[in-house]
């Protein structure tokens, strides 16, 4: 895998592949295991922006000798953000009650083990989203989208913020689902999307008395985060300037985010 994604996104869906090729003789061996023990080799993902992990692809081992097995891990990109871990582990398959002391006898034991990781840093607003039906809710029936903010800001992120598309909008939802390769019209819709969000995460952020530079924030918080965005949208600026320019001419605080997104530069 790469370092990093640069230009992934939460509707990026991702596929990874990989070959391990074990020897399973050597494996027991040096294990004190008998020749017959069945090994598992397992993967496991782990996504640290939204706090989420599961199984990847799980395979038996009972020959010997040499085994190459080809094991494929397919994500969702809405349980994903972050860092993704993949974690690669050979495994005992079953408990061995007849087992050496000095040899692994619980199953599960880890006989080896690797971890890959990749960053998911995208272009796209890092928050999960969901596409429903704004006439069974109580926004808008009009609206297109509605960005959710909810808790303190020292809870998670990928807990704090949901991104609401109403599906009656098809402009609005085809520009998600175009999202990884976005068509001129595609790419203006997600750059309006991405200045409101801006605005109402900035405004969310300078409600509050205990947002600012000194604040030390959980790494994947929400106040992490908002702090983050601030220092990508107003370089070089102070929180306490922001906030009074915000309340004492809002309009200017406006233009200033529309200009701090680019809004409309696309591609």
């Amino acid at each position: 895998m790469p370092d990093a994604l640069p230009h992934w996104d939460y509707g990026m869906d991702l596929t990874l592949l990989r070959t391990v090729r074990v020897d399973l003789d050597r494996a027991r061996a040096q294990c004190g295991l008998p020749r017959n023990t069945a090994l598992t080799l397992a993967t496991v993902w782990t996504a640290t922006g939204s706090h989420l992990s599961g199984p990847g692809h799980r395979v038996r081992l009972t020959e010997v000798g040499m085994s190459t097995v080809e094991m494929e891990v397919r994500l969702s990109g809405t349980d994903l953000g972050g860092l993704l871990l993949l974690d690669t582990a050979l495994v005992l398959s079953e408990r061995r009650p007849d087992g050496r002391p000095s040899s692994p006898r619980r199953a599960g034991s880890v006989l080896w083990s690797d971890r890959q990781s990749l960053r998911l840093q995208g272009d796209a607003p890092q928050f999960p989203m969901a596409v429903i039906d704004f006439a069974r809710t109580s926004f808008p029936e009009g609206a297109a989208w509605h960005l959710q903010i909810s808790g303190g800001l020292e809870n998670a992120t990928m807990g704090a913020l949901l991104l609401l598309v109403n599906e009656q909008n098809k402009v609005t939802t085809a520009a998600f689902e175009n999202a990884h390769k976005p068509r001129p019209v595609d790419q203006i819709v997600l750059s309006a999307v991405y200045a409101d969000a801006a605005r109402t995460m900035m405004e969310y952020a300078l409600a509050h008395e205990d947002f600012s530079e000194e604040a030390d924030f959980p790494e994947d918080s929400l106040g992490a985060t908002l702090l983050s965005l601030f220092d990508q949208l107003f370089p070089g600026q102070s929180v306490t300037d922001v906030r009074l320019r915000r309340l004492q001419s809002p309009a200017l605080f406006a233009s200033d985010l529309q200009a701090a997104v680019k809004i409309f530069e696309v591609s």
